[in-house]
């Protein structure tokens, strides 16, 4: 039986088999279309194939994966997972974690059972949704997927003794299930100790994008918050993918919903960055921010000290009496709120310029990452940096359109 603060082992018997075969066997697909239908380049496969056989061991992992790409067609996830071999396919306890549109993925019941036991999490976008953005319940999840539990302040060996006195069970307050915009309800995969330190990976472009040159759009911020929030920090690693573009182009004709074979497909795999490095300097003023904000809030609650003695017995506007023995004045102390993981209701930790500063530091970083394992493939042009602030693309914010020819770079655009 799982501790107290530790959630629930694992989940049921069906909910893997179902995994297990559904994973399975989109493996043995997207390994089929790939190898079988198209011609493959990769790069630096055995290297993350060795990164992944580190992880097997669910109970000695010390962190968890963000795997992070660029997005050129509806089929890069999960078709370039099929470069991997078989026998990873039918281990889902090791596969990663993804998120996927809600009202495509979730659209019913079926597809809901489907996307779910291929391990996506149902994500609102924000041209399609007011329950968007980045700080939606699928975000939250898949910071917990990423770190170790519990997910309060317990769970970090930096927080004073006393700050975890008290802590609530983060189990015991309906995380079983959760919801994403108030009437849905999905399992918590988050909640289950053998998806602790999961392997998640994302697309921070936020979108298909399939510029002529491969180039990259800005990276969405949800990406920030992955990397900042998770507890502790994940092990990331840049990709790049080319070719599954050709394979299904957005401006391709009839028939529009079968790809195109015979493709060349180019996939790079880099290397775990070097967190502290990369990112440590961003993270150590995030930490900086919530901890300020917080003990900002903790003092805002305070009551105004009740002065007594001598003071209130001359007071005018006070109650009279003997006085007190003592003429200090008596601060009450305000019980700190526990912090629950992947969970930011603070608006100036929400939306402050300084937090907003740091996020875009952070997606700009990882930006430059995965151009670097652009540029070691060769034979593509040097990236506009105009293309990685988002305000270079408030040209295309007017399109009400789901597939449109962006008027920034020429780019096909699918929000599908």
């Amino acid at each position: 039986m799982a501790s107290p603060t530790s959630g629930p082992e694992r989940p049921s018997l069906s909910s893997r088999v179902a995994s297990t075969m559904i994973m399975g066997m989109t493996g043995v697909i997207s390994r089929s279309v790939l190898h079988g239908l198209n011609s493959v380049e990769v790069t630096g496969l055995q290297r993350f194939q060795d990164v992944l056989d580190s992880r097997q061991d669910v109970d000695k992992r010390q962190r968890g994966l963000l795997t992070v790409s660029n997005h050129v067609s509806v089929v890069d996830d999960p078709i370039v997972w099929g470069l991997l071999p078989l026998s990873y396919a039918f281990n889902p306890s090791n596969l990663r974690w993804t998120l996927g549109a809600h009202d495509i993925c979730f659209a019913n019941g079926l597809f809901s059972s489907f996307f779910r036991s291929g391990q996506v999490l149902p994500t609102h976008r924000l041209k399609h949704s007011t329950h968007g953005g980045l700080f939606q319940p699928a975000i939250t999840q898949a910071i917990r997927l990423l770190s170790s539990q519990p997910y309060s302040d317990a769970s970090s060996s930096k927080r004073a003794q006393h700050d975890t006195d008290n802590i609530p069970d983060p189990f015991s307050i309906g995380s079983l299930t959760y919801s994403t915009n108030g009437t849905d309800s999905h399992p918590s995969p988050s909640i289950y100790q053998s998806n602790r330190h999961s392997w998640v990976h994302i697309f921070p472009e936020g979108l298909v994008h399939q510029h002529p040159d491969l180039d990259l759009r800005y990276f969405k911020w949800g990406l920030a918050r992955l990397i900042l929030e998770s507890e502790p920090a994940p092990d990331v690693l840049p990709m790049f993918i080319d070719g599954t573009q050709r394979i299904m182009p957005e401006d391709r004709g009839f028939p529009r919903f079968l790809p195109r074979l015979g493709k060349k497909v180019r996939v790079a795999f880099g290397e775990v960055l070097d967190y502290e490095a990369t990112f440590g300097d961003l993270r150590r003023a995030w930490e900086d921010l919530v901890r300020q904000t917080r003990e900002k809030r903790i003092l805002e609650q305070q009551p105004k000290p009740q002065l007594k003695g001598l003071w209130a017995y001359l007071n005018p506007f006070g109650s009279a009496g003997s006085i007190p023995s003592s003429g200090k004045a008596e601060i009450v102390e305000v019980e700190k709120k526990p912090h629950m993981l992947g969970e930011i209701t603070d608006p100036e930790l929400m939306y402050s310029k300084q937090a907003n500063a740091i996020r875009i530091e952070v997606a700009r970083r990882m930006r430059e990452e995965i151009l670097k394992v652009r540029k070691s493939l060769g034979g593509y042009p040097e990236s506009d940096p105009k293309l990685g602030k988002a305000e270079t693309w408030n040209a295309d914010d007017e399109f009400g359109i789901k597939k449109y020819r962006s008027r920034v770079d020429g780019s096909h655009i699918s929000q599908d």
